[in-house]
């Protein structure tokens, strides 16, 4: 009988706690006001894990987000759904990268994302990978890795006749570029981007080829 009692404890205990939610608490403005959230996870899949995250992300709740992508990378994983997993490393690596914590940025692409895309074939989750690397590199002030990225980004781009990530990577060799304060260099990436963004009717560029423009421009005249 006290088996019995004890092994019904031990049930209603598991659920009990399978039912309490998650509770993270934000202070966006020091001294404001605190927002208190609530995630059970008797009730989020991974799906909404990986949406709640990325509407984090989104709005800056850089921890918030942290958290809820690696419970979306859980759940992904435990269901061997290989690439919702393998995409969710990428917005962790994201993340990371943007808290500056950049060595396991690197890792989750080098140890995590990429390993995936290649096991799996798919190439424009590599030249994908290869964007992230590059974008952590740069951040992280690795220019000659991240203009090898940079470059291989551009080789996958060509292979798969995808103009939006061709562009992309002459965008990051210009960045790295300006970096090195090679500015001539750079803005021959930039004419190529900006030539291709027209032929193909792309907008989604202007903002970035106006700002990289400006760099150029202040780097000069620093110079002088």
């Amino acid at each position: 009988m006290q088996k019995i009692t004890l092994l019904i404890l031990l049930f209603l205990a598991v659920n009990v706690k399978a039912q309490i939610p998650d509770i993270t608490i934000t202070r966006p403005v020091p001294g404001g006001p605190i927002n208190i959230t609530y995630y059970n996870p008797a009730e989020l899949s991974a799906d909404d894990y990986f949406y709640e995250a990325d509407q984090n992300e989104h709005k800056g709740d850089l921890k918030v987000a942290l958290a809820l992508y690696d419970k979306a990378a859980y759940g992904f994983n435990l269901s061997r759904r290989m690439p919702q997993y393998t995409l969710t490393l990428l917005k962790l690596s994201n993340v990371h990268m943007l808290l500056n914590n950049f060595s396991e940025a690197e890792k989750l692409v080098l140890q995590g994302a990429l390993m995936n895309y290649s096991k799996l074939g798919n190439i424009y989750g590599q030249m994908t990978a290869y964007q992230q690397l590059a974008k952590i590199y740069l951040a992280a002030g690795r220019l000659t890795e991240a203009l090898w990225f940079s470059t291989q980004q551009g080789i996958l781009a060509q292979r798969l006749s995808n103009q939006n990530a061709y562009i992309s990577s002459l965008l990051g060799l210009a960045q790295v570029k300006i970096k090195k304060q090679e500015f001539s260099l750079a803005n021959y990436d930039l004419n190529r981007a900006e030539s291709l963004a027209k032929s193909n009717n792309y907008t989604d560029f202007v903002a970035q080829i106006s700002e990289a423009r400006k760099a150029i421009a202040k780097g000069q005249n620093t110079g002088k």
